[in-house]
């Protein structure tokens, strides 16, 4: 497993990509709303990607044609923009990639559409609270099991599963780089964290089972129970004080 170490030119061009993906996504939340298509959602995301300089690095991606990944309710990750309509009451995650000057940013969240349940409510927040708690862990001296069980532990003393079949990963000229950023796992485990890294860190967390199956559009993965899941990310520098968020909105 080749780790890349960043040298300060790389970072500071990190810094940029990242930059304009949570740009892309604060203006998305802000223009989600009920009655608009996940296909009308994804054509502003390009445009804000585009009108920024940068190029929607999902498009292309292994025959994927669309600027974003946006998945609805029970959907986890990869949902395909399309005509669907967005209703009051959804939940709504969405994943923004960019490349800029040949480096690229990744981040994503999940955001209520309306008026969503309590339980709901506890979903999103315990998400947000299990991706804050692994990059606390990312920083010098500690391990990617650290990480990862920060994660874990996060989610499930909420009551929520935590998705153990799609990962996190290393991000730099390629939006999937070594190494793979699992969301569960021991303390102490795994390769030692160096400052240069960086790594999108990305919790999936679920009501009911952790086991996840993919639809037959090849893309779309959804949760086996039909239950609700959450998705948040944010592309993280380790330096050799606290962990750097470089894609902050």
């Amino acid at each position: 497993m080749a780790i890349s170490i960043k040298t300060e030119k790389e970072i500071q061009l990190m810094r940029e990509a990242g930059a304009i993906a949570a740009e892309a996504l604060a203006e998305l939340k802000g223009y989600l709303k009920a009655g608009i298509t996940t296909a009308e959602l994804d054509a502003y995301g390009e445009k804000v990607i585009r009108d920024r300089g940068a190029e929607p690095v999902f498009k292309g991606y292994r025959g994927y044609r669309h600027a974003t990944c946006l998945s609805v309710n029970s959907e986890v990750v990869h949902g395909i923009p399309g005509g669907r309509l967005i209703k009051d009451g959804d939940i709504v995650s969405i994943d923004v990639g960019v490349k800029y000057k040949g480096y690229c940013g990744d981040n994503a969240a999940t955001f209520p559409v309306g008026k969503i349940s309590g339980k709901t409510e506890k979903l999103l927040r315990a998400g947000k609270e299990a991706l804050r708690a692994g990059i606390k862990q990312a920083r010098v001296g500690k391990r990617l099991g650290d990480i990862s069980h920060a994660i874990q532990k996060t989610g499930e003393k909420q009551g929520f599963s935590v998705v153990r079949e799609l990962y996190g990963h290393g991000i730099g000229r390629e939006m999937h780089e070594d190494p793979l950023v699992p969301n569960f796992g021991f303390p102490g485990e795994g390769i030692h964290l160096q400052a240069g890294m960086i790594l999108a860190i990305e919790p999936m967390l679920n009501t009911g089972t952790w086991r996840i199956r993919t639809l037959d559009d090849g893309w779309t993965v959804e949760t086996e129970d039909g239950g609700l899941s959450c998705h948040f990310e944010h592309t993280v520098l380790i330096t050799k004080g606290d962990p750097e968020i470089l894609t902050i909105w």
